[in-house]
């Protein structure tokens, strides 16, 4: 009779230390959030454009490093968002504040893999400024205009406009010839008369303003409401994985900026233009300056529901050959979640954060 008792003894044990194992599998399984700690660092890029004021305003008032708390704060300007997008791709940047069609062109690349969009920044503040001569779309051909970058947004969006006005682009008397160029050197050909405008974001626009061009085409007046997506924030996909608590830090940060760029226009004027003398050595003119601000609107709402119009836009721009498959590309959770916590309403992912199927 002891043979068959301990026999059921042991496996008592035996059971006993196998539910103790689940247990604690289930413990380290329930854990593994856990390992979504606050990264050590967060790199984030942004421009040294009017359009990127929030950021210009996160990183100068300290916004963004106060809510950030132990990870530490590294930035690094672009001029243009393909090379933004070649350094989060490589994986040198983990955020990064940048235009609608980049955005899009860094979700295409990656196969929809390494990119992610999270909130957005600024809307409007784009215009098709031209030589005070020219008064209608026919009036360019022959000439030269000026974008930013190939397949940024202002080239997306001239590209587009051209196309819909059955304007040709090329080198020919007929043709609109389209040239990519730095913003800078963009106002210093105008200034000259070697070009005749440019489809170009603020403070560019305005610059040319104050130099003399007129607007011919606002882009707000293309879009439903006057809003489209100008600047938009993204982030790697695996440190947003990773780090949500890092990135959640972050969007608070923005929120003070977009907070202050709302509520205290003045002081937000000042702050931009002093964080922009700190990265280009230059400031910009009050007249420059007050009309660059007036073109636009700050938030956080990223705006998504005209993101697949901007896919199709760069299709009939030329720019891209297919449509992109936007399924995935959005994630608000973060945000929304700060928001909430605000007392803010929640924004809407249009669809876009379903994952490709």
């Amino acid at each position: 009779m002891r043979l068959p008792r301990l026999l059921t003894a042991l496996t008592a044990v035996v059971a006993f230390g196998a539910l103790a194992s689940c247990s604690r599998a289930a413990e380290s399984t329930a854990a593994a959030p856990a390992a979504t700690t606050p990264a050590a660092e967060l790199r984030l890029a942004y421009f040294p454009n009017i359009t990127h004021a929030p950021a210009l305003i996160g990183v100068d008032k300290g916004f963004f490093a106060a809510e950030l708390g132990s990870t530490k704060l590294t930035t690094q300007t672009f001029n243009a968002g393909g090379d933004e997008i070649a350094a989060i791709l490589g994986g040198s940047i983990d955020a990064g504040f940048i235009g609608s069609s980049p955005a899009i062109n860094g979700f295409a690349k990656s196969k929809g893999a390494d990119v992610r969009l999270i909130a957005g920044a600024t809307s409007g503040g784009a215009q098709l400024v031209v030589s005070p001569d020219i008064t209608s779309p026919a009036q360019l051909k022959g000439t030269i205009i000026a974008t930013p970058q190939k397949g940024n947004t202002q080239d997306v969006a001239l590209k587009k406009w051209l196309r819909d006005n059955n304007l040709e682009q090329g080198t020919g008397p007929d043709e609109v010839t389209v040239q990519n160029l730095d913003n800078p050197r963009t106002l210093d050909l105008f200034r000259t008369k070697q070009l005749a405008g440019g489809w170009l974001p603020e403070p560019w626009s305005s610059q040319l303003v104050n130099a003399g061009a007129k607007v011919l085409v606002d882009e707000k007046t293309l879009w439903p409401n006057g809003q489209f997506p100008s600047t938009v924030l993204i982030v790697r996909t695996q440190y947003l994985q990773e780090h949500p608590d890092t990135v959640a830090a972050l969007l608070r940060g923005e929120q003070k900026a977009v907070d202050l760029a709302t509520s205290d226009p003045a002081a937000a004027k000042t702050v931009t233009n002093d964080a922009i003398k700190k990265i280009t050595n230059a400031t910009l003119p009050a007249a420059v300056l007050d009309r660059a601000f007036s073109e636009l609107t700050f938030t956080l709402d990223p705006l998504a529901a005209r993101f697949p119009q901007l896919s199709k836009d760069s299709v009939t721009a030329g720019v891209t050959t297919t449509e992109t498959d936007l399924k995935g590309f959005v994630d608000v959770t973060q945000l929304n979640s700060v928001l909430q916590a605000a007392g803010k309403p929640a924004v809407d992912a249009a669809g876009l954060d379903k994952a490709q199927g």
